[in-house]
């Protein structure tokens, strides 16, 4: 049965560099010569002075909801107000994206971005563009996984694979022109199974799918399949090792010699055009967030990798991926 033709897996997260945070602090008012303070400083000592929205791509559950709350947690304590994590789910992250483009550059609204945000101009002519943001900082990578229902008599990889030539097996993934959704025709495409991906509105969703039986397996961060607490089997890791948080699952490459990598990275961006104050009080937060001990320990017990850029390496690194799936996607 012939399938939508996909590009062999994408090495969009080969050399990712986990950097030392960059801290950036807000200096304190200097007064004129009538005693008053400047004005630019006295507006750099003034931010935040009321709540922020952190608007979530995804629906509850999901790996960009839980790190996102896990950070604004960590925000709140740093920068002294309430961040108020809002989900808006919708066209594959798109529809909170494109809100948070829409809103004042003041601070006061930022969002979670997930590598969809490289990738939905080019899967869905969205308009998400990296000139549309202002990049605050990478927080986290995601390695993505395979999995089944607990009660699947689907053991394996090569299971999967060889039950696939009997009929197509439907994949849940976190919507149409996801990671998730390209790394299950990537998986495809490399094994040769006959895979069709149904888009669900996150991964917590998508993989709740494939442990009810709705779907026959899911593709999804590593976190959202261990959130199931055993009511999935994970098969197998796109990435390079194995993970150290299911040290007993092989990689695609141990299981069927084809080498598979996809993960999901995530982090902070603005609507573009923050002022230069606002913006290094954001940045200067994120990064101390990053480097907290409890959040990274949220991030190890997730099964997600902590990896931080400041918000120029960010915006590089988002840049250059927005070119690579242009050229593997468009």
């Amino acid at each position: 049965m012939p399938r939508p033709h996909a590009p062999r897996p994408i090495a969009a997260l080969a050399a990712i560099g986990i950097g030392a945070a960059a801290l950036v602090g807000c200096s304190a008012s200097t007064p004129s010569t009538d005693g008053s303070a400047a004005p630019e400083e006295s507006a750099a000592s003034t931010f935040p002075e009321g709540d922020i929205r952190l608007i979530i791509q995804a629906n509850p559950g999901g790996g960009s909801d839980l790190s996102s709350r896990a950070l604004a947690a960590e925000l709140e304590q740093i920068l002294g107000v309430s961040v108020i994590a809002e989900n808006m789910p919708g066209a594959s992250g798109a529809l909170a994206m494109e809100y948070v483009a829409s809103q004042p550059a003041d601070g006061t609204v930022i969002g979670f971005g997930p590598v969809e945000i490289a990738m939905l101009n080019t899967t869905q002519g969205a308009d998400v563009l990296p000139e549309n943001y202002d990049f605050l900082g990478q927080i986290m990578l995601a390695p993505g996984v395979i999995s089944v229902a607990a009660d699947s008599d689907i053991q394996t990889l090569e299971d999967l694979v060889a039950r696939s030539e009997e009929a197509p097996l439907t994949v849940a993934n976190s919507g149409a022109g996801s990671i998730w959704e390209a790394a299950t025709l990537g998986l495809g495409d490399v094994t040769g199974a006959q895979l069709t991906p149904v888009p669900y509105d996150g991964g917590a969703t998508a993989v709740s799918a494939a442990a009810s039986g709705e779907a026959d397996a899911a593709v999804s961060g590593l976190g959202e399949a261990l959130a199931q607490e055993g009511a999935v089997r994970v098969l197998a890791v796109m990435h390079g090792e194995r993970h150290p948080k299911a040290p007993d699952v092989e990689t695609v490459e141990e299981a069927l010699g084809e080498e598979v990598a996809f993960g999901g990275w995530g982090g902070i961006y603005a609507p573009a055009g923050l002022p230069e104050d606002v913006h290094a009080t954001l940045e200067d937060a994120i990064a101390q967030a990053v480097e907290s001990e409890s959040y990274q320990q949220f991030q190890d017990n997730s099964g997600n990798l902590v990896v931080y850029r400041d918000s120029e390496e960010f915006t590089t690194f988002v840049e250059d991926q927005f070119g690579i799936f242009q050229d593997l996607l468009g």
